[in-house]
């Protein structure tokens, strides 16, 4: 959510913003009477519970003989203060409501527009040039015995897959690297709940537009995350953090599901776009002024993975209009894949700034003084989607798959993964 602070002093700020989104900006004067009912609600309430405090003092001074009258105006001031107190809750309902249609306010410099208006800020590494005919990954996959799309529609249907052999030790190859280049980093490991509560989905802005990617479980009001930055956001949830010493940063392993709604006829070949995968999410709090500067350490930890897997790479500055509600900036990394012959994306990082730690009352103490808001930031270190790039980066003519070198010692020093006969 906004600070409604930012909202009052300088909505024209928050209208421009919108307008970059290509958002309608009407919001903004909703947000601002409605913010406007809630404040009049709240002092109203305020001065009728203050006037029932002191009339009860007039009460318990009173003589027996006023305290009948007295008594019988008390009970109707508490009457007007309940039905007041209803008013304002129900207008600060209203006001959190309408403002929480408001994406975060993006960062200067973030371009406007839709997906297409992306600006590229990098290109790294020379795009695989094969003397033969490459191969696609599913076809790679299936040579590989690495991955069966069939086996896994038919136990589970569209979009579901098995990885095997190869497959398997390979992504677990692939998230045992990342979490080691964490845990060089000074992230803290945390394997996560793939089930979350209403209040922490919601908090974290997934509930908006995008609602219908999530799978939900009515019957016990439980929502499949889609990302653990999910989890990861609520972790501190109602807390005052220690940041004296620096951002606090969180590695979180999960397996996460993607309904894929509107997605239908992309991608449908293979691992790119499925319903569940494995996925290693850095997260990171810390002090507002501090947020961009962390933002750019997170893309270097992306990237310095790319170059330890070889792959060829661009970073992209995501252009407003493709942000998603809670990030006031995003910097994907888009690796090569040679068979389609252009950039897909593997990873993003996002900064969130206080929008989603403003929703779950997520504050530090600067300097020993008032509390403030954190920032919060994540972005991808590994994920399941990587083997698409992996497999079809390093293949040879005969079907056979080069490992990086950073992947050997986690499969026993192979070098090379070989079709099956």
């Amino acid at each position: 959510m906004i600070d409604p602070a930012l909202l009052r002093a300088e909505p024209e700020v928050v209208r421009a913003s919108l307008l970059a989104r290509r958002e309608d900006p009407a919001v903004v004067d909703r947000a601002l009477a409605a913010d406007q009912v809630r404040r009049d609600a709240i002092v109203h309430f305020e001065t009728l519970r203050a006037e029932q405090n002191a009339h009860g003092k007039i009460v318990a001074a009173a003589s027996k003989e006023d305290k009948a009258v007295l008594i019988a105006a008390a009970q109707d001031l508490a009457e007007r203060v309940k039905i007041a107190e209803k008013v304002a809750t129900e207008a600060g309902e209203n006001f959190t409501r309408v403002a929480g249609g408001i994406g975060n306010i993006i960062i200067d410099g973030v371009p406007a527009g839709g997906e297409e208006n992306f600006v590229t800020l990098r290109e790294v590494g020379d795009v695989p040039a094969f003397d033969f005919e490459p191969r696609d990954h599913l076809e790679l996959g299936e040579m590989l015995g690495a991955i069966d799309m069939l086996r896994g529609t038919k136990v589970s249907g569209s979009r579901f897959y098995f990885l095997s052999g190869i497959g398997a030790r390979l992504e677990i190859a692939l998230m045992s690297l990342a979490l080691d280049r964490a845990l060089e980093a000074g992230f803290t490991p945390l394997i996560t709940p793939t089930l979350v509560n209403p209040a922490i989905m919601q908090g974290t802005g997934f509930l908006g537009a995008h609602s219908d990617e999530i799978y939900y479980l009515p019957a016990d009001d439980l929502y499949l995350t889609g990302t653990s930055e999910v989890a990861l956001a609520g972790f501190h949830a109602d807390e005052i953090l220690d940041l004296t010493n620096g951002p606090k940063r969180y590695a979180g392993w999960s397996t996460c599901y993607r309904r894929e709604a509107g997605s239908y006829g992309k991608d449908t070949r293979g691992i790119l776009r499925v319903h569940q995968f494995n996925k290693l999410e850095m997260f990171s709090y810390c002090a507002p002024a501090e947020a961009e500067t962390e933002h750019d350490r997170l893309v270097a930890w992306q990237e310095e993975m790319m170059q330890l897997l070889g792959l060829s790479y661009r970073v992209i500055d995501v252009a407003a209009g493709d942000l998603g509600s809670s990030a006031a900036r995003k910097f994907d990394i888009e690796a090569w894949i040679p068979t389609q012959g252009t950039y897909r994306e593997l990873t993003s990082t996002s900064n969130c700034t206080t929008f989603q730690a403003r929703r779950l009352n997520i504050r530090h103490r600067p300097d020993g003084g008032a509390t403030e808001t954190v920032a919060t930031l994540n972005g991808t270190l590994a994920t399941t989607r990587w083997l698409v790039a992996i497999l079809e980066t390093h293949q040879n003519a005969n079907g056979s798959v080069a490992i990086p070198d950073a992947l050997r010692p986690y499969l026993g020093g192979l070098a090379v993964a070989e079709p099956l006969s």
